[in-house]
């Protein structure tokens, strides 16, 4: 009888761990694959990445590629249905509106923007749907020689009167009052808030509008500006020809993205003493005060994620304050409006740029190119207006008619794509 007892438990027995290993199987881990840009923002996230993976239990597969093969990696794999990432970052100015369209990205209802500059919402938002969490902002600032402007004893300019009449009395003993990108495509960003502020735009409602009178009269101040008061051969650099020059004592103001202020600054590259660089918001126009505030990094889910709950699990963790605030003392510029107001990054900041950012937030203009799939084939044709009217120092007789010519030319784009809105 004991014999037939103990053969009946090493069977129950038996039994027990082949059913518990049959249940371990069948109660697989969650996993999601995640693409991270070659950012500052993703190796951060990366790092961080196991305390997510302890605290949820979900398994996380990560990539990181430079910012040019994540566009083409997921462009790809979602072109031909082949994708299974779940999470991933994106460039809203780049890829957003065509990937909007494809329905590539996922609709984040379940998802609270209150966090966030509506202007930096906008740009991911399309039908009254938001797509894309904004990350990283940059914005339109003007950077400027303390020491040169209280050696000529004059103040910073508030419009663009001012401004004009500072760079020309900045021009001297070897020093360009005034810098800005010249060079075709790449000056379209820095040009944009000219646009604006003289009451012109590169698109409205899917036409092109850069040959309105506004932006003409912008194109004429950005052209006269840097044609008559610009380091020379101006007409061909973008940022990184301008900083050296910057750095090397040579110009006055230079104009362009927030973020470049750590490397304007940089002690072993830079000949102007760091207390001697102010930053500035950008003077305001005749008809604005909007510089760009654009959001160059965002994070997006994907349509056909398999596992939803555990990917918008990340997206929130992954966007979170907390990791804001981090990313924030590590001096990466993050669009929530609560990690700007966090004490502690308030007190390692450069009060110039908290003043400028918060400015922005609330005025700026959520484009510093045109928004539409074409992108880059539209830069490279304003570029040539931008050049146009920088070599004949604003005074182009040309201008209006090239102007007229290249806007044709990009709404034939936009019909291409299917965005024109014109009739």
């Amino acid at each position: 009888m004991k014999r037939v007892l103990v053969v009946l438990l090493i069977i129950t027995l038996s039994f027990s761990l082949f059913a518990q290993g049959a249940s371990d199987k069948g109660a697989k881990k969650e996993e999601i694959r995640v693409l991270l840009a070659n950012h500052p923002y993703g190796e951060l996230l990366k790092a961080k990445i196991p305390e997510f993976e302890a605290k949820t239990g979900i398994k996380v597969n990560v990539e990181s590629l430079q910012e040019a093969q994540l566009t083409q990696k997921l462009t790809t794999e979602f072109a031909t249905g082949s994708s299974t990432v779940d999470v991933f970052m994106t460039r809203p100015l780049q890829e957003g509106l065509l990937f909007i369209k494809n329905g590539y990205y996922q609709g984040l209802g379940a998802y609270d923007f209150a966090d966030y500059p509506d202007n930096s919402v906008d740009v991911g938002r399309k039908d009254g749907v938001v797509y894309i969490v904004p990350l990283i902002t940059e914005w339109q600032v003007m950077y400027y020689r303390k020491d040169l402007f209280a050696k000529a004893g004059i103040k910073v300019p508030t419009d663009f009167v001012e401004l004009e009449a500072a760079a020309k009395a900045l021009t001297k003993d070897g020093v360009a009052g005034f810098g800005s990108r010249g060079q075709g495509a790449a000056a379209v960003t820095q040009l944009s808030s000219f646009l604006y502020n003289h009451g012109g735009n590169y698109l409205e409602n899917g036409v092109a509008v850069f040959d309105s009178p506004g932006s003409i009269d912008g194109l004429r101040y950005y052209g006269r500006l840097l044609g008559n008061y610009g380091p020379q051969g101006v007409g061909s650099m973008s940022w990184e020809n301008l900083m050296p020059v910057f750095q090397a004592g040579k110009l006055a103001m230079w104009t362009d993205a927030s973020v470049f202020l750590d490397q304007v600054v940089d002690p072993t590259k830079t000949a102007i003493p760091a207390e001697d660089v102010g930053v500035a918001q950008l003077p305001r126009g005749p008809k604005g005060d909007s510089p760009f505030i654009v959001v160059s990094w965002g994070m997006g889910m994907s349509s056909k994620s398999k596992n939803p709950d555990a990917a918008m699990e990340f997206l929130k963790w992954a966007t979170s304050e907390e990791l804001a605030v981090d990313a924030m003392l590590k001096n990466i510029p993050m669009a929530r409006d609560s990690a700007w107001k966090n004490a502690k990054v308030r007190e390692m900041m450069h009060p110039g740029i908290i003043a400028t950012q918060a400015h922005a937030a609330q005025n700026g203009y959520p484009y510093d190119r045109p928004f539409m799939s074409a992108v880059g084939q539209a830069r490279d044709l304003i570029g040539e207006v931008i050049q146009e009217t920088i070599n004949t120092k604003g005074t182009s007789t040309r201008l209006e008619a090239l102007a007229k010519e290249k806007a044709a030319a990009v709404n034939e784009l936009l019909k291409a794509d299917g965005e024109y809105g014109g009739k």
